[in-house]
């Protein structure tokens, strides 16, 4: 069954796009015409941004387009989105953000301690995992997927842990907590096997775990999330089986495999870049020592006398 039945506002989300574009004007406003309001601004790089624009489009096809829909109908493709949204998105987004912008933010006196206590590595770590984990537990998924306000409020939530969870290994912020190189290899550890049970579990499951994509009853109440319920109370729907051939159990499984791998991907990406920083450095400062000894040999060295 074709996907259009759902019709253009569940499928292409104006709503959600015009919140996009909304971000996207406001960010280019606070960079470039009203940035001189803020200490220490600079311009705005291309790469900055290149690198936020990118962003927004990330989160708009994930979120607004009908992969949205997708994810409501297998559940391997809604994980697909997860990975992206909480490992690819967060330390772009962070990138993005000219660093004036993230100190004025940061430096308010409301959001300072509870930034900073957040965005502790460990605090990160456990809180990101957990809160990443207790999703997946079978009763407050389906609770979270039929629940509109529960729904919208779990994902900022996650997604805002997700941001304190990439700080330590991303931020140039001034002043803020920076992992070394040989901290940042033990935490992208730490973050890849915190994450392992959620997806074991998904993983091994011979039985299919969530309602949401299994009872056609809960599967319809989810589906009014992001459908109109005046074209979904026009549709004869049975179940997910209308738009896909996947057994449940199989969809389920591979969506457990698609988000370890994903994962080990983006962790395997950042312990690549950590290797070659901590690398460059290690011979910038090995050039500097070399050239601080010879300046040194060469000053307290005799002078020969012709």
């Amino acid at each position: 069954m074709p996907l259009g039945i759902f019709g253009f506002q569940a499928l292409w989300s104006p709503y959600f796009l015009f919140s996009v574009a909304s971000l996207t004007a406001i960010y280019f406003l606070l960079t470039t015409k009203w940035r001189h309001k803020f200490k220490d601004s600079e311009p705005l790089t291309t790469k900055q941004a290149s690198l936020f624009i990118s962003t927004m489009i990330i989160v708009y096809i994930v979120k607004g387009s009908p992969v949205d829909i997708i994810g409501h109908i297998l559940f391997s493709i809604h994980m697909i989105q997860m990975a992206i949204l909480y490992l690819i998105v967060p330390p772009i987004l962070i990138a993005s953000i000219p660093t004036y912008l993230w100190s004025a933010f940061i430096n308010l006196p409301v959001v300072k301690p509870i930034f900073h206590f957040f965005t502790l590595p460990l605090i990160a770590l456990i809180l990101f995992n957990g809160v990443f984990s207790f999703y997946h537990v079978p009763s407050i998924f389906d609770a979270i997927k039929t629940h509109e306000t529960l729904h919208i409020t779990y994902t900022i939530v996650l997604f805002v842990f997700a941001i304190f969870m990439w700080w330590p290994l991303v931020n140039k912020l001034p002043g803020q907590y920076q992992l070394s190189g040989v901290k940042k290899i033990g935490y992208v550890f730490a973050d890849g096997i915190l994450l392992t049970p959620a997806c074991a579990l998904i993983i091994f499951a011979d039985h299919p775990l969530y309602a949401s994509y299994a009872d056609a009853s809960v599967w319809l109440k989810a589906m009014s999330l992001c459908v109109p319920n005046g074209t979904l109370a026009n549709l004869s729907l049975s179940g997910p089986e209308l738009f896909t051939n996947m057994p449940v159990v199989e969809d389920q499984q591979l969506g457990g495999v698609v988000m370890k791998v994903i994962q080990e991907i983006v962790y395997g990406v950042m312990l690549f870049q950590v290797f070659f920083q901590w690398f460059k450095k290690e011979q910038e400062d090995s050039d500097a020592i070399n050239e601080a000894a010879l300046k040194a040999y060469q000053a307290n060295s005799p002078r020969t006398v012709e």
